[in-house]
């Protein structure tokens, strides 16, 4: 895994933010890949329906992020497959590391 893709991760107030691109109906959860923008695109298997692709968005973050779900929230793109999330108590180079771990 190459470490000088283009990434952006910005400052939260107090945690990160990252862009998300979601492809549901996957075979599997996992980290697809970063695109230029730096916006992340993540496969889950989770369909689409009353919340469930992004209950399972926020369990994945969680999951290989090692934080507990309540502290990542979707702040912008609920109903789209572009999502904007904040994740609480870890730096931005953290979640770059973690992301980076878990690339497919």
């Amino acid at each position: 895994m190459s470490e000088d893709r283009k990434y952006k991760l910005h400052h939260g107030g107090m945690g990160a933010a990252i862009a998300v691109r979601i492809t549901p109906r996957s075979s599997k959860d996992e980290v697809s890949e970063i695109l230029d923008d730096g916006t992340i695109k993540l496969r889950i298997t989770a369909s689409p329906v009353e919340g469930a692709a992004n209950r399972a968005v926020i369990q994945f973050l969680a999951k290989i992020l090692d934080v507990p779900p309540s502290e990542i929230e979707i702040v912008a793109g609920a109903t789209s497959r572009d999502k904007l999330i904040t994740i609480a108590n870890l730096t931005p180079e953290q979640v770059h590391a973690r992301i980076i771990e878990h690339l497919a």
